[in-house]
């Protein structure tokens, strides 16, 4: 029997699951059982929780329907645990280092207890110092065990599931569960704490609770603000039939009645049923008023007496009184420049174009990526939108013909920003740009990640340091509706690296669906436009940014490649867009340099192999099933200063190649493309691939320009129906 159960309810937190696990893993004490409670098996989350439990037998994932909730989720976790101890931990929550060595420690101190409330931490999701909220609860409480009414004050109202130890055995014999429904912590924590014999607590940090950048989901305006009654009153009736003392029964009733205050007072919280909350919350208040109850004092008991009267009107005017003293008007967001602030602030009392749609890529570097796309099918599907595409003054080249434009940091750019029903991007907008209500904005990434993105830079220096404000950063992504996602995998990095309140579109990405639509005569005229000699194999050599350096370094003499490769071999030269400024190219012997050619699609598609170090570029190209090899000479390097999503070396496209003399040698022999890469390719296909089959930018048009249902949509054709453009040359040689 196992020392503790940890319970891991994971629907929602698929992105952050990984760590929540990974913390209980890396504990010193190894003596427990951790059962993550999934959805359904092919769930995301039953995904990461598969691939904990492959690495470590004392993983043992359980299933719960989404329907049944937190409660449900918790319960089956109870119901498949054997250790000694139940602990809870949310999905986005972590264990605090060697918190399981001491919990276990203060055990051997107390001897057995019905319950050990603990420390957690309360992490701020960006700004501010830590708290520990239910310390004035613990601080007063006896040193060893004691019986409850020592120490009155812990009720269990104000004390989370996850920030306790609770026995087993107690649980089972006084049958304690999860009540359904909303705000369930009151009801199991205030049941059990009226049980309980042999209470302890330790003052060491058990949990950290990475406060939602979102809120709180309890505090969430909605009906289910109501279930907090029904927890109320679970918990009084039972305290009732125990016949509590005073000494217990007041701080129980204080504490329940604080916190159905706390929702009645902000009107927010309840968006509607106000008045039948206050009704119902007076005369639950009425019954269950311990005899000799005496109110707190100031602006707190008075809202208490005014429950007990059942005063409604007197208490929402003291209530909208308060509100009013304390609201403090915030400033809009607005453009540089005092004659294009004041444009923009005109244009953005003028009404919406519900026909308007402005795109942008890669902060205006020109006419690409998936916006491009997206603007593309839209005049195929949705001709009666208006499309502009912003671009910065010296990229307006890159638009095609009948394309319309303009040029960022105009005027008439901040007009068509101002109006614009839908806004799509790659990046993002400026940090100006006010999303008004009405407006839908689509984030549509440019890449699968295997760097770090977004907030989870902030641990690394270097990246921070160039990254800017996390803040305004999170402020950019508060106006996302939608952001599109092209595997499983970006779905988890971006939920995690940009918290907000979009709604994920699994699409695949619009960009790539040239990948399947293209056919032999197109891979051809590419090749003759980039200059590829008949019969060559073209390799694109496409390295990524390196943050600890400065300016572009290739990492590899490429003549040199191309010599020990093979005299058939010759390589496009694509530097990361960072470092593009719009030159012509050009060729210097067996290299072509194709940097600022302006399309990556066709790049790609003329290419018949992939050389790559860590870029994004490698996920793209797998769509083509042609072969792909690392060129990982700085892996660690990279991933120490850069930080990574996942173990790329674990996990690789196709062979992995550390000196020029290993990536030479692949081409020579042709490994590259031989039935172990193939396998390789194989795998990360299914992995990083699986929506991508031609039709994602109609999907988007369909579902977000258009407003169709996701039902209505193309389904995604699956990976082994998808007959990728064809390439060009032999892959193997003779």
């Amino acid at each position: 029997m196992p020392r503790f159960s940890i319970i891991v309810p994971s629907h929602g937190v698929a992105g952050r699951l990984g760590q929540a696990l990974d913390s209980v893993l890396a504990q010193s004490f190894g003596d427990f059982e951790l059962i993550p409670v999934c959805d359904a098996a092919g769930s995301p989350a039953a995904g990461v929780a598969a691939g904990h439990a492959e690495r470590d037998s004392r993983v043992a994932p359980v299933h719960a329907p989404p329907s049944e909730g937190l409660a449900g989720a918790r319960n089956a976790g109870v119901r498949a645990a054997t250790g000694t101890y139940l602990l809870f931990l949310d999905g986005d929550d972590v264990l605090a280092p060697g918190a399981l060595a001491a919990l276990d420690a203060r055990l051997a101190q107390t001897g057995p207890v019905d319950v050990l409330p603990c420390e957690h931490e309360r992490v701020p999701w960006w700004e501010g110092e830590p708290t520990r909220p239910v310390s004035p609860l613990l601080e007063r409480a006896p040193a060893g065990a004691f019986a409850p009414a020592r120490a009155p004050q812990l009720t269990g109202v104000r004390l989370p599931a996850w920030s306790a130890a609770w026995r087993r055995a107690f649980v089972a014999e006084h049958e304690l569960t999860f009540p359904p429904g909303w705000f369930t912590d009151v009801g199991w924590c205030g049941r059990a704490l009226l049980r309980a014999e042999r209470v302890a607590v330790s003052r060491r940090v058990l949990v950290r609770h990475r406060a939602r950048r979102q809120g709180d989901r309890l505090r969430l305006p909605g009906a289910h603000h109501h279930d907090l009654l029904d927890q109320a009153e679970r918990v009084l009736e039972e305290a009732a039939g125990l016949e509590l003392p005073p000494e217990r029964s007041g701080p129980l009733f204080e504490q329940l009645f604080a916190a159905v205050l706390k929702t009645a007072a902000h009107p927010r919280r309840l968006p509607s049923g106000r008045r039948e909350f206050f009704r119902r919350a007076s005369a639950l208040y009425r019954r269950h008023r311990p005899a000799g109850f005496r109110p707190p004092g100031g602006s707190l008991g008075v809202q208490h007496r005014l429950l007990a009267a059942g005063s409604y009107e007197a208490f929402a005017a003291l209530r909208d009184t308060r509100r009013a003293a304390g609201r403090a008007a915030a400033a809009l967001p607005r453009p540089r420049g005092l004659r294009t602030r004041l444009h923009y602030g005109l244009q953005l009392r003028r009404p919406l174009d519900p026909d308007l749609a402005v795109y942008c890529a890669y902060w205006g570097r020109g006419y690409s990526c998936n916006p491009a796309a997206i603007h593309a099918k839209a005049r195929e599907l949705a001709p009666h939108l208006r499309g502009v595409f912003l671009v910065e003054a010296d990229q307006a080249h890159t638009v095609p013909d009948g394309v319309e434009y303009a040029v960022l940091g105009s005027r008439r750019a901040w007009e068509l920003l101002a109006r614009a029903t839908y806004l799509v991007n790659n990046a993002n907008f400026a940090e100006g740009v006010v999303k008004r209500p009405g407006s839908v904005h689509l984030q549509t990434q440019h890449g699968t990640p295997l760097k770090t993105m977004g907030v989870d830079q902030s641990v690394y220096p270097v990246v921070a340091a160039a990254t800017g404000s996390f803040t305004k950063l999170l402020g950019r992504v508060d106006r996302w509706d939608y952001n599109l996602s092209s595997n499983p995998h970006s779905t988890r990095v971006w939920e995690r690296a940009f918290p907000g309140s979009y709604e994920h579109l699994e699409y695949g990405y619009p960009r790539n669906d040239v990948y399947v639509t293209a056919g032999a005569d197109d891979v051809a005229r590419v090749r003759a436009e980039l200059g590829v000699p008949e019969g060559a194999r073209a390799v694109l050599y496409a390295p990524t940014h390196r943050d600890h350096l400065t300016g572009f370094e290739p990492g590899l003499d490429l003549e040199a490649f191309c010599e020990a490769a093979g005299e058939d071999v010759v390589v496009l030269l694509r530097a990361h867009y960072f470092y593009d400024r719009g030159g012509s190219g050009g060729r210097s012997g067996r290299v072509i340099d194709v940097s600022a050619h302006r399309s990556s699609e066709d790049v790609c598609l003329a290419a018949d192999a992939l050389v790559t170090d860590y870029s994004s570029i490698m996920f793209d190209y797998a769509n083509l099933d042609r072969p792909i090899v690392v060129y990982a000479d700085d892996w660690e390097v990279y991933r120490q200063t850069r930080g990574v999503c996942f173990d790329l070396m674990a996990a690789p496209p196709g062979p992995v190649a550390r000196t020029p003399q290993e990536l030479a040698q692949v081409f020579r022999d042709g490994s590259y493309a031989d039935g172990e890469s193939a396998a390789l390719r194989a795998a990360f296909r299914e992995r990083f691939c699986p929506f991508d089959d031609g039709r994602a930018a109609e999907r988007v048009v369909r579902r977000v320009l258009l407003g169709e249902p996701p039902e209505a949509l193309p389904p995604v054709i699956p990976l082994a129906e998808r007959v990728p453009a064809p390439a060009a040359a032999t892959l193997v040689r003779s």
